[in-house]
């Protein structure tokens, strides 16, 4: 078996938005919904939709709130409230969207839709990228309705906003932390549901941009000959993020580390390991003929802690 390397690719189109989320919670917009996975890779609707209502709550041809409300939704102020926000979100004023969302809880928070406005606050917040307020109305909801039907979305969401302000590799990656803490959780809390099946193909991005924040700062070490501290770098990025594009230098980084510092052993096993797993690799070609410069060949080690790294995840 082989140590993974998954190739960066582009996760698709930041700007664009999950458009059929919204009509998960919101009544009567005329947005689309599918019961799988949203097309993430552009603007194009879904091709399949189906009707998505809130649960409990009607929808008129005109997308207002219909009279059929249960009698403790029948007061005319909170449908007014909930459909002006629906108006603003459909005409992309997503500040004033929010703002009457918030409102409908505000004024009237044992109503059946101040639940959904607080949902609904979210997505306008996220569609505007005012990223915290949306963080925090998702969060909200979560604290208060830990068990509704579309918590799995509100986190979701609070993942979603910090995905999409993670930067490249040159800036702080706590955001990246953050990002794929939450991806990491929805697969946990919701497994086999699409919004684990994407928050999976986006916990690769993540990891990749770590390990590669790992990677700059070792080789800046490296290159200072601060062998010891680049080393503990690398080290990081087989021990966690060994199955990232970033896997490969990081074996032949190691090598060059290693064989620097003496430790013949290591810088050996390193090699080795980068050979079996990447035989046909550049880093690996670079591996041998450093070591073949010293009167010396990869060999294994089966008692290195590189060695024990990867066959905690990929034995052979």
């Amino acid at each position: 078996m082989t140590l993974g390397s998954v190739s960066l690719k582009s996760a698709g189109n930041f700007g664009g938005r999950l458009r059929f989320l919204a009509a998960m919670m919101a009544v009567g917009l005329g947005l689309q919904a599918c019961s799988g996975l949203p097309n993430l890779l552009g603007d194009d609707p879904p091709t399949t939709s189906t009707t998505a209502e809130p649960s409990g709550v009607g929808t008129g041809k005109s997308g207002s709130v219909s009279p059929d409300l249960t009698l403790a939704d029948k007061t005319e102020p909170v449908a007014d409230l909930y459909n002006k926000g629906l108006d603003q979100l459909k005409v992309k004023h997503y500040k004033t969207a929010a703002k009457q969302f918030e409102e409908v809880e505000r004024q009237h928070p044992y109503s059946g839709l101040a639940t959904k406005a607080i949902l609904m606050a979210a997505f306008s917040h996220y569609q505007r990228n005012a990223y915290a307020d949306a963080i925090a109305a998702a969060e909200r909801f979560i604290t208060l309705h830990p068990g509704h039907k579309d918590t799995p979305y509100a986190y979701y969401l609070v993942a979603l906003c910090h995905y999409e302000q993670i930067m490249d590799v040159k800036r702080d990656q706590s955001t990246t932390e953050k990002a794929l803490a939450g991806l990491e959780e929805i697969s946990r809390r919701f497994p086999g549901t699409a919004y684990a099946r994407d928050a999976e193909a986006k916990a690769v991005l993540a990891r990749d941009l770590l390990a590669g924040k790992e990677m700059e700062v070792g080789r800046y070490y490296l290159k200072k000959r601060a062998y010891v501290a680049s080393i503990n770098r690398f080290r990081t990025v087989i021990v966690k993020y060994q199955t990232t594009s970033q896997a490969p230098e990081a074996l032949y980084r190691l090598t060059e580390a290693y064989y620097a510092l003496g430790v013949q052993s290591e810088a050996q096993t390193a090699a080795a390991v980068l050979g079996h797993n990447y035989p046909n690799s550049q880093w690996y070609k670079d591996a041998y003929s450093l070591l073949e410069s010293g009167g010396i060949a990869p060999e294994e080690n089966r008692e290195s802690w590189i060695s024990k790294a990867v066959r905690a995840v990929t034995p052979f």
